[in-house]
């Protein structure tokens, strides 16, 4: 867990080189303050406030779901009834049903988890509900969520790279389950890089980090660490609007390590809250309008104008930095474990 923040922190850190603007400013709408949630990561906006997640922390007691006020006051927490790996995101069913996407996984190879959790919260309280899902092709990390019109959970993975990958369940989802219910690859999610391509601060935006749903369930939106991409949903299909769709890109708020995105209540506007620790405010950023040429041009390629120099130099920055991260990662457990 401790090496799963550390690396987080770490590629938080590569958003701030400078490249593309981002949102600098954004309405404050309530400041979370209380060491009950920190770290947030998964938001969904409610009549009477939000809802939000605790990520991995050293202590597993602390890994638990935030109720919050239309104030960001605490009203209540809730655990799981068993640790949960690495929470990540939250997402609505088409029932209304809440759901926690315990789905992290950039731990080091000797430890990739088998299986990813999804955890239903009862609409009348009690304790989380789990329900395993296995990947057809091994351990993925990933941090986004969404739900298709059949109820059908989509997961979208977290790499370092261009290429995110999209799966969804292949039967219905068993609750508490060891096996887990396989899922099978729908699709590819290519986020636009429109940094230069010898800037390492391009990375954090091709990592995927969050989802929400409309309340209306006609819009989806995919959030990396710089922008929002968002998409119609005309007839429930969630894994072929994102996968073949032209999304409208927002940036997003020049916030520490933000990896979670929500709707207001309306439908109108997104919000966001940062996965760090102290003091942490939810934002209202106005969403994007069409895509421009520039936009639709960048989705799904490298970019239009990088020769084949500059797409083999960007690809060489992205191993590098991958490589880093995971030598920082290793170098830490190590340090851990040898401090014990």
């Amino acid at each position: 867990m401790a090496a799963s923040a550390f690396a987080g922190a770490a590629l938080a850190l590569l958003a701030t080189v400078p490249g593309v603007p981002l949102q600098r400013e954004g309405e404050v709408v309530c400041t979370v303050d209380d060491p009950r949630a920190i770290e947030l990561s998964g938001l969904v906006a409610t009549a009477d406030g939000y809802v939000s997640i605790v990520d991995s922390q050293f202590d597993s007691s602390t890994v638990v779901i935030v109720y919050l006020d239309q104030e960001c006051r605490v009203v209540r927490t809730q655990g799981y009834p068993t640790s949960p790996r690495d929470p990540e995101d939250l997402a609505v069913a088409p029932d209304g049903a809440l759901w926690v996407a315990d789905i992290g996984d950039n731990a080091t190879a000797t430890s990739r988890r088998q299986t990813i959790a999804l955890w239903r919260v009862p609409p009348g309280g009690g304790a989380p509900l789990i329900h395993r899902l296995t990947y057809p092709d091994g351990p993925h990390d990933a941090e986004a969520l969404l739900f298709d019109g059949t109820g059908n959970p989509v997961v979208i993975t977290k790499e370092i790279g261009d290429t995110s990958y999209v799966y969804q369940a292949t039967r219905a989802l068993e609750p508490s389950t060891q096996a887990g219910v396989p899922m099978r690859l729908v699709g590819e999610l290519h986020p636009s890089a429109t940094r230069p391509a010898d800037d390492i601060g391009r990375i954090p935006e091709l990592m995927v980090t969050g989802a929400a749903t409309a309340p209306d369930r006609g819009r989806v939106a995919v959030r990396t660490y710089t922008a929002a991409y968002e998409w119609d949903v005309p007839d429930g299909d969630v894994a072929k609007a994102i996968t073949t769709g032209q999304p409208r890109i927002t940036p997003l708020l020049d916030e520490p390590q933000g990896e979670a995105i929500a709707y207001t209540v309306d439908g109108q506007s997104f919000l966001t809250v940062s996965d760090a620790a102290g003091a942490t405010p939810i934002r209202r950023v106005e969403r994007g309008a069409q895509p421009t040429t520039e936009q639709a041009t960048a989705i799904g390629t490298v970019t239009a104008t990088d020769t084949d120099e500059q797409q083999l130099y960007r690809r060489i920055v992205l191993t590098v930095s991958g490589v880093a991260v995971l030598l920082i990662v290793l170098w830490v457990v190590g340090y851990l474990r040898r401090d014990r």
